[in-house]
């Protein structure tokens, strides 16, 4: 009966929980096409980014209250006033660019292409001028210019969610925008002990409550000058970050699932 209770209880607060998100993102969206497309772009772009950082981090209140999560994000804060960085954290699951963005007010997220045209995302990205991942040199130079103008990048290495234990391999693209920018890479550290919106997790699968997560700061490494050399370094910092991290459990699961699925369809 206990048991029970709880899976309701957990049914409750997820699909709840996404509804209010759902909700957010439709009402700022639309205060945000009405209010903002006048004022000047520099402005525009400040008032947009603000705005989502404000939107988030109301969300993650409600995570907090419900029970949901068990959040702790206070380690980005130490951004806040300093220099122009590329923040690189390892991506395992959807949530994560949601819950860095409730910490920074400048902060420009990369996205996939799919989510620069989402009917719920798309029309705010574009006012905060977040950035495309496609195609990779316009990406470049966007990325480039806005570290220039003073904001925090975020750029996710594994360029997709991670899909096995520790991380994924990395793409070569934080390596090429930092040279290019000679700005400095700031390795961020995700850690969470649930699948909960992981690769393959559907956005309607319930999962168990609370979930704890945990974003911590790495190593900064400084502007390179040979890529493929710092991508091997900034390899062996995630690995060694990464050892132990509550994820690597599930994770390994989840790779060896992938692994008899494959099987099976051979």
């Amino acid at each position: 009966m206990r048991r029970l209770r709880k899976a309701l209880s957990d049914h409750i607060v997820t699909y709840g929980l996404l509804a209010l998100l759902a909700a957010m993102i439709l009402s700022w969206t639309l205060l945000a096409l009405v209010f903002l497309p006048p004022l000047p772009r520099r402005r525009r772009t400040v008032a947009a980014r603000c705005g989502i950082m404000v939107g988030v981090r109301a969300f993650t209140w409600a995570l907090r209250l419900s029970g949901a999560y068990k959040l702790d994000l206070r380690a980005i804060d130490a951004l806040r006033g300093g220099p122009p960085v590329i923040l690189a954290p390892n991506h395992p699951t959807l949530i994560d660019a949601l819950l860095i963005l409730a910490r920074h007010p400048n902060l420009a997220c990369v996205l996939k292409p799919q989510l620069m045209g989402n009917v719920f995302l798309g029309a705010s990205a574009r006012l905060a001028r977040y950035i495309s991942s496609g195609p990779p040199r316009r990406m470049i130079k966007e990325a480039v210019e806005d570290l220039h103008r003073g904001g925090i990048l975020l750029l996710f290495p594994e360029g997709t969610r991670t899909r096995r234990a520790p991380i994924n391999p990395l793409t070569a693209s934080v390596g090429v925008i930092a040279k290019h920018a000679r700005k400095p890479v700031q390795v961020a550290i995700v850690e969470t002990d649930s699948p909960y919106l992981s690769k393959g997790w559907s956005l309607f699968r319930v999962p168990s409550l609370p979930i704890t997560y945990r974003v911590r700061l790495g190593r900064r490494f400084d502007p390179p000058t040979d890529v493929a050399l710092f991508m091997e370094e900034l390899g062996r910092e995630f690995r060694a970050q990464l050892a132990g991290a509550p994820q690597t459990g599930w994770l390994g699961e989840l790779h060896r699932a992938q692994g008899r699925q494959l099987m099976h369809t051979r």
